[in-house]
């Protein structure tokens, strides 16, 4: 199987498809796609430490557990890659799934055999998750590889509800009946 993934890593450089087209620069992720994004990533890296380290049944396992966060993952995911890709959307994401595996391998080859001492209790952690909610807040918090930069968006801003009002109050007279009479 690390062959397997070795060769798909060599194919994707020597191809150059998916590089390119995600090195250009990356529009800001809205919050949920930001956390599709981190799912995304923590689902990816588990995917090689199965297969690196020969835990398929912790990763099936998890797969099973977290079912419907990986599937609104994808879901954030297309939404993103349907707002930002040029041309196809799905090659986007095909591009951009196949670009952190590679990515994630390689990190994996670098590590050697220290990789699966490193990284195969990551499923421990996982799998002792209480929720979605839990695995989305350890996947933001693991700084996990990515082929692009996942950036939010910064807040919007604040609605014009708020800039009415300060401007009426500018404009108001003041009340009279206060007024302080010096002399």
């Amino acid at each position: 199987m690390r062959a397997l993934l070795a060769s798909l890593t060599a194919a994707a450089l020597l191809a150059g498809t998916c590089s390119q087209s995600l090195a250009q620069s990356q529009p800001c992720m809205r919050t949920a796609e930001k956390a599709a994004f981190d799912i995304a990533g923590l689902k990816s890296q588990l995917m090689v430490i199965a297969i690196d380290c020969q835990a398929e049944e912790k990763y099936n396992s998890f797969v099973l557990r977290f079912r419907p966060d990986l599937q609104g993952s994808e879901k954030g995911l297309n939404n993103y890659f349907s707002r930002t890709a040029r041309g196809s959307m799905a090659r986007a994401h095909d591009d951009y799934i196949t670009s952190l595996a590679n990515a994630q391998s390689d990190l994996a080859l670098t590590r050697g055999t220290l990789f699966c001492d490193e990284h195969l209790a990551m499923f421990d952690q996982v799998l002792a998750l209480k929720d979605g909610r839990d695995l989305l807040s350890f996947a933001s918090t693991k700084g996990l590889l990515q082929p692009i930069a996942v950036v939010e968006c910064p807040a919007p801003p604040p609605p014009a509800a708020k800039k009415l009002r300060t401007a009426a109050a500018k404009t108001a007279k003041p009340d009279s009946s206060k007024a302080v009479a010096t002399q």
